[in-house]
């Protein structure tokens, strides 16, 4: 028995997908795990399994067609020795009459009960042999020799030209008419081309933008800036790497998303997301890191950040930026997070707003570490300073909450060895 293949759900907020690619043609026996298509969702590109032992019977969805629904069907498996049902045949046995005899106006075919292309074929020959048969004929242009000679030399195409001349004859002037405004149009085009290029937007670009615009649409942003003075964490990162003979190398970012989680357990209300009749206090702290990638933002998880070392963190975050970048993160892997970082500071950004991960209730914002004048026992001195900016959901986290967090993130960073108890 023939068994749709659908397009499957990778990712709980998947709707639809690009088949980016067939594995499998016509034909193929394939069996219950082999990989039959390369799916790509609005986050990465990810193989398709088949789940049942059969043939590839038909294909019905082409490479890099897009925007195909969940659960529709993109080919038809058969059993060992099947034939497509007489069904289908029927199908595309009256899609081909429609097409026959869409241009006849004078013939209506009933082809309801087609049982199979044979009789399709039968039905095709007799509307043609019937002497009342016409197709419909083309208007008859009226058009001056010199015009239609005019037009041929210049490519203009004569039905699409309303004649000016007695009962609508196209005149010489008419087809000149048309050749300047078509020159015009050239023109402008090609000015018009020169000055911009126009891209058409991935499925991450598109399902970005709506995350975005769902984001600052229904979630009541407010943001709480504070500055750091990350000269003691650059001292203990220095001494990490130094010991470790080129073995790991523990990042800035790294020593960020520890204290990020050493701050959440300190203030678990911080740790919540808005889920409209609930509000969802985690109990671990799931990070989520935003990626550059090619075409957009990716976020990534690490897992259960308080219960990992920087060295831990360190291997994770390296492994899951590879993958986003090669597209092969899987949604278990971007999917939830309790909170989010994103740091701009390598680019050299001092300061600035991210907008909230929904459903999570806050981002962490964090621009560069860079020297600042500051005064330290009514004395100025140089410090490297880094101003992070909390980002929160107010239906989720209070002004005073959210103070709060970002109250303790600046002691842990401050006093790295904190985050070791």
């Amino acid at each position: 028995m023939s068994v749709d293949i659908l397009m499957p759900a990778l990712s709980p907020t998947m709707e639809e997908g690009t088949l980016s690619k067939w594995l499998v043609k016509e034909g193929d026996k394939v069996e219950s795990g082999d990989l039959i298509a390369e799916i790509e969702t609005d986050k990465a590109t990810m193989e398709v399994e088949a789940i049942e032992d059969g043939i590839i019977g038909k294909i019905l969805v082409l490479e890099g067609q897009e925007s195909i629904k969940v659960n529709s069907p993109i080919a038809i498996l058969l059993s060992e020795g099947e034939k497509l049902s007489e069904s289908t045949s029927a199908n595309e046995a009256k899609k081909e009459i429609k097409l026959e005899v869409q241009n006849n106006n004078e013939n209506i075919v009933k082809i309801n009960d087609v049982k199979d292309k044979a009789q399709a074929t039968n039905i095709i020959n007799e509307i043609s042999n019937k002497s009342d048969y016409k197709p419909i004929k083309q208007d008859r242009i009226f058009v001056t020799p010199l015009a239609k000679r005019i037009a041929k030399q210049r490519d203009i195409e004569l039905s699409s030209i309303k004649g000016s001349g007695p009962f609508g004859r196209i005149l010489k002037i008419d087809v000149e008419n048309v050749a300047i405004e078509n020159s015009y149009n050239l023109s402008a085009q090609k000015i018009e081309h020169d000055n911009f290029e126009i891209i058409k937007n991935s499925a991450m670009r598109k399902t970005i933008a709506d995350r975005l615009v769902k984001s600052k649409n229904e979630a009541p942003h407010f943001y709480l800036s504070l500055d750091c003075n990350i000269d003691e964490l650059l001292k203990v990162r220095k001494s990490l790497n130094f010991k470790s003979n080129d073995k790991y190398k523990i990042s800035v970012n790294d020593m960020i998303i520890k204290a990020s989680s050493a701050a959440l357990i300190k203030v678990p209300k911080a740790n919540a997301s808005w889920e409209n009749e609930n509000t969802k206090y985690f109990k671990n702290t799931d990070i989520s890191v935003a990626v550059a990638i090619e075409g957009g933002l990716i976020t990534p998880i690490i897992k259960n950040v308080q219960s990992k070392g920087l060295l831990d963190i360190s291997i994770n975050m390296k492994n899951l930026v590879n993958k986003a970048k090669d597209g092969k993160l899987q949604p278990e892997e971007y999917v939830g997070g309790s909170f989010s970082i994103s740091n701009l500071g390598m680019y050299g950004i001092k300061e600035f707003s991210a907008v909230i991960n929904p459903p999570q209730g806050c981002i962490l914002a964090v621009g560069s570490g860079e020297k600042r004048p500051i005064v330290i026992n009514d004395e100025i001195s140089i410090a490297t300073i880094m101003t992070v900016t909390l980002s929160c959901d107010h239906r989720v986290v209070d002004g005073a909450v959210g103070a709060e967090f970002l109250s303790e993130f600046k002691n842990f960073i401050e006093n790295p060895s904190l985050m070791l108890l």
